[in-house]
């Protein structure tokens, strides 16, 4: 029956953590997808709390086998073949520790969001560097003309 429950929550953790992907993906600043970014934010906080949850299931799954492991192995009266602690479950503990701890930092992505708001930059066009020394020589006046041709032109 505990095998059967760690399959369970693991494929439960598998199935939340590949929505708090989709959700990571929406929520992202980086994508035209979601709406605003008030909008955003709120589905990158859901995105951590569901990156946490998969943790949650993970390290649950993988701490119920390993004490099952422990106890089998540590009793005495028990003659069946014994266990132990091997690789994939130390992998299961710090994937289940990576998910918490990127669901948590998509969850502190909501407060960074909150206080500062984001800068919109405007575009000018593009100058070349012939164009800003011609901007530069004509709001200062001088009494030679500007050379448009010198050596860091070419470079």
């Amino acid at each position: 029956g505990y095998i059967q429950a760690c399959r369970g929550l693991m494929i439960s953790a598998v199935c939340l953590g590949f929505f708090g992907a989709i959700f990571g993906l929406v929520g992202m600043k980086c994508t035209k997808v979601g709406g605003s970014d008030q909008t955003k934010a709120k589905i990158a906080c859901l995105a951590g709390l569901i990156f946490i949850l998969s943790g949650l299931c993970s390290m649950t799954s993988c701490s119920l086998y390993a004490n099952r492991i422990t106890s089998e192995f540590f009793d005495p009266s028990f003659v069946a073949q014994k266990y132990e602690l091997g690789a994939a479950l130390f992998i299961g503990w710090a994937g289940a520790s990576l998910c918490i701890i990127g669901g948590s930092i998509f969850c502190f992505s909501i407060a960074e969001n909150s206080n500062s708001p984001r800068r919109a930059y405007a575009y000018n066009g593009a100058t070349s560097v012939m164009s800003s020394r011609t901007k530069v020589h004509n709001s200062v006046p001088e009494k030679t003309p500007p050379k448009h041709f010198d050596k860091n032109a070419y470079v």
